[in-house]
């Protein structure tokens, strides 16, 4: 049996919360979850998230697929159709304009599951007491991390790390990570955009998941944790439990 809950929160200095998430089921039983997180322009940001999660939870709703392989490619295909409607309301609105947005998603269909990313909001897979980061960033500060050039350490205080490789509505050409897993006994998955993993280590994310707390607990505690160390961005976290009665359904 599945469990999914989430938090979403403006955070400490943000005016306004461009954060969106959503969990939609569609006709044949397979559950999507997304987050995504705004960016661009004084409103472009919070259109641009809600206009990716919306349209996509929408969409899956009306298919009737089980089948993984499908799912990936409807995935592919929708997230091209929406890149090209954010930009195209971008060039349409002038308070729009630029506006752009990050994307984690995960599909659940029997005991498989998918992750498909683009930009710097991560999926992270809880599994026996280990934390394990399912998603690569994105981003400048990740490129030069993967050649060499910064430390890992360096890249959560790099200035420039707010800077976007990939994202939806920027460009025609849309690149999303795409990736199945097999689907545990037990699995926390969680689904955050960077306002929670800038001002969160690892192993702090490992202990609240760790905690005998239920899911709807853990995504308020990780919210709280994030807001007090600065809360310099919105954040969300959004938890997919796989539970133990899962073995006899």
């Amino acid at each position: 049996m599945i469990e999914i809950a989430y938090q979403t929160d403006v955070g400490q200095k943000r005016e306004s919360n461009q954060d969106y998430v959503g969990t939609f089921l569609n006709k044949g039983g397979a559950r999507f979850a997304i987050v995504a997180d705004g960016m661009g322009g004084h409103r472009g940001g919070d259109v641009a998230s809600e206009m990716a999660v919306s349209h996509i939870g929408y969409h899956f709703e009306q298919t009737t697929s089980t089948d993984v392989e499908e799912l990936i490619k409807w995935l592919v295909v929708e997230l091209q159709n929406e890149n090209q409607q954010i930009i195209d309301a971008s060039e349409e609105y002038a308070d729009l304009m630029g506006m752009g947005t990050t994307m984690v998603a995960v599909i659940l269909v029997d005991h498989k599951f998918v992750v498909a990313n683009i930009g710097d909001s991560r999926a992270y897979l809880y599994r026996s007491d280990r934390l394990k980061q399912l998603t690569e960033d994105h981003s400048l500060v990740n490129e030069l991390v993967k050649q060499g050039e910064i430390s890992p350490e360096d890249a959560r205080n790099h200035p420039q790390k707010n800077i976007i490789t990939r994202s939806l509505g920027i460009s025609t050409d849309v690149d999303a990570d795409v990736t199945i897993y097999e689907l545990a006994e037990n699995d926390l998955l969680l689904l955050c955009t960077d306002g929670l993993t800038n001002m969160m280590t690892d192993r702090q994310i490992a202990m609240i998941l760790a905690s005998p707390e239920d899911i709807t607990e853990k995504c308020k505690a990780l919210v709280k944790v994030a807001n007090q160390a600065g809360g310099l961005d919105n954040i969300t976290a959004l938890l997919i439990h796989e539970t133990q009665q899962a073995v006899n359904d």
